[in-house]
């Protein structure tokens, strides 16, 4: 569905060199700190900016041949655009109708009423919440068979962000064609949503995983600096000194259990595993 190999693109003191792929029916989480390079590899995907090197490949189709017609398949959000806060849901609509050959007016008002969006408000009297929803209303209101999606839930609470991706859910099992990449610093929302998770920080990708994975197999061992002397290293994928000793990331939590039944080991979530693959000395 979407190839990028070796993208890169300079900046005076930043450098991205990356390379993922989003599969066919699969939703694929991008994560990393501020600044890591999330954003800079999804523009790059719109052609929002233009790469030093590398491929970017759409629907099987390189970039640069990239018709109008074949955006009309790509529904976007990003954390940094929207509409002009002047208009209304109800002035929006004939754009959309424009823009869109597939909008599914019957679908986007349906959505609007149901997540309580006013049609005649200005969009700039708003809440975070209710600007953040239309945004994705207008992503999976025209059929589109990926969605790119920066930051879609950044600020909103939690009874917001759960409806969003809910809206998600359901765009992708109304069509097992479709795929989704996003971005999010709220790694609750990738655990639950995400079929595989790749990870960058100083924009280089330093982690893929398959989700179910990633929760499954990767833990937290907490050890004594006697501990960590004997601790047998070759699953180790980093360490970190702690107060009490070393913090050490492995993908094989069974191995641990089974041959260290003393060690105090912590189930990894997303969050854990971003920061020691950050913060850690790899092994």
């Amino acid at each position: 569905m979407l190839k990028i190999e070796h993208l890169k693109k300079h900046y005076n003191n930043f450098s991205l060199n990356c390379s993922l792929e989003v599969h066919k029916g699969c939703v694929t989480g991008l994560v990393g700190q501020n600044g890591a390079g999330k954003s800079t590899t999804f523009k790059a995907v719109l052609g929002l900016v233009s790469a030093g090197s590398g491929s970017i490949t759409v629907f099987g189709k390189d970039l640069k041949d990239f018709t109008p017609e074949d955006r009309e398949d790509l529904g976007v959000v990003l954390a940094d655009s929207g509409f002009s806060g002047y208009l209304t849901v109800n002035d929006i609509i004939p754009v959309l109708k424009n823009m869109y050959r597939h909008f599914d007016y019957t679908f986007f008002t349906e959505q609007v009423k149901k997540f309580h969006l006013p049609l005649d408000k200005k969009i700039k009297e708003f809440s975070t919440g209710m600007k953040a929803k239309l945004k994705v209303i207008v992503a999976v209101s025209h059929n589109a068979r990926l969605l790119i999606l920066d930051e879609p839930t950044a600020g909103l609470d939690v009874i917001a962000r759960d409806e969003l991706l809910e809206m998600l859910r359901n765009f992708m099992e109304t069509d097992e064609e479709r795929s989704i990449l996003i971005s999010s610093h709220i790694s609750s929302d990738l655990e639950t949503l995400c079929d595989d998770i790749y990870m960058i920080d100083n924009g280089q990708v330093v982690l893929h995983e398959d989700t179910d994975v990633l929760l499954g197999s990767y833990a937290l061992l907490k050890v004594s600096e006697e501990q960590f002397n004997k601790l047998d290293q070759q699953f180790i994928v980093c360490s970190k000194k702690e107060s009490y000793g070393y913090s050490c990331l492995t993908n094989q939590k069974q191995y641990y259990i089974e041959n260290y039944p003393k060690i105090a080991i912590e189930k990894g979530t997303v969050d854990e595993v971003i920061t020691m693959m950050v913060r850690g000395q790899k092994s």
